[in-house]
């Protein structure tokens, strides 16, 4: 695959951000995301910028098979990584208690569901893996990576009144409605390559430092600058793009940088 910055497309979201700072479009709208994908060529991962100035609807993803059985071709399983916060920025992920599948149903119609999340304070650096039938939601004044299987498929299960459609019985079928089990931590500081994730369905590397790329992962990756401005094939992509490529093929044009990168498996 030849090496590219991959297009943009912005997604306004009532819970969006507006105006953005110009690496990220300078749009005046609320965007609430940024996708990077090829549409007349699915990619097998799909990265995302997300900005929050409200809170998320509450939601969950099926598994593959779950999915399938309704005959969509994947699941979605997808990891955040924390680039910035405002405020009291929080994850909800995961309940703080064991539920039935009528007491989900049952909180989601109230909205109790909401109180029921493990709202979780986040700082930049931090990350979760989300495993398919996790329920989450993100907090306002939050800005993160988001890597995901390529398929956009969500059921909401609660929404704060907002006039959406809810999706409760696909949503309380698909949920585990308990306690987060999935991988978290926080970005190490320290210079060099370091492993966050490695699913079922991608990697997720991030490289700190004066580090030698022409030394990193083989294959095509997912590029997605955190902090600091790189080259490829005679472009500058920033935070605000993705860049898919081998990761050899990028230098730098500081010293120093602050990338991720994910490759599918």
């Amino acid at each position: 695959m030849t090496a590219a910055i991959l297009p943009r497309h912005f997604v306004e979201k009532p819970w969006g951000q507006a105006g953005l700072p110009a690496h990220f479009g300078g749009r005046e709208e609320k965007v609430g995301e940024i996708w990077f994908d090829r549409p007349e060529e699915p990619l097998p991962l799909l990265c995302k910028w997300l900005f929050t100035s409200e809170k998320l609807s509450v939601q969950v993803h099926p598994s593959d098979e779950q999915a399938q059985a309704r005959g969509l071709a994947s699941g979605k399983e997808e990891c955040w990584i924390v680039t910035a916060t405002e405020g009291d920025a929080r994850l909800g992920i995961g309940l703080t208690q064991q539920l039935s599948d009528e007491e989900l149903r049952e909180a989601s119609l109230s909205g109790a569901i909401e109180d029921m999340l493990d709202w979780k304070t986040v700082a930049p650096g931090d990350w979760y893996y989300i495993p398919a039938g996790t329920i989450h939601a993100i907090g306002a004044g939050v800005q993160l990576v988001e890597i995901q299987q390529n398929a956009d498929i969500t059921y909401r299960l609660y929404d704060y009144g907002r006039p959406r459609e809810l999706h409760l019985d696909d949503g309380v079928a698909v949920s585990r409605p308990a306690p987060y089990s999935g991988n978290c931590g926080t970005s190490p500081t320290s210079p060099g390559l370091h492993r966050l994730v490695a699913s079922p369905y991608f990697t997720i590397d991030r490289v700190i430092g004066e580090v030698d790329l022409s030394r990193q992962p083989e294959g095509d990756c997912y590029c997605i600058p955190v902090a600091g401005e790189f080259e490829i094939s005679g472009q500058i992509f920033e935070p605000g793009e993705v860049a898919l490529c081998p990761v050899s093929e990028i230098q730098p044009k500081s010293g120093s940088c602050d990338l991720l990168i994910a490759q599918a498996v």
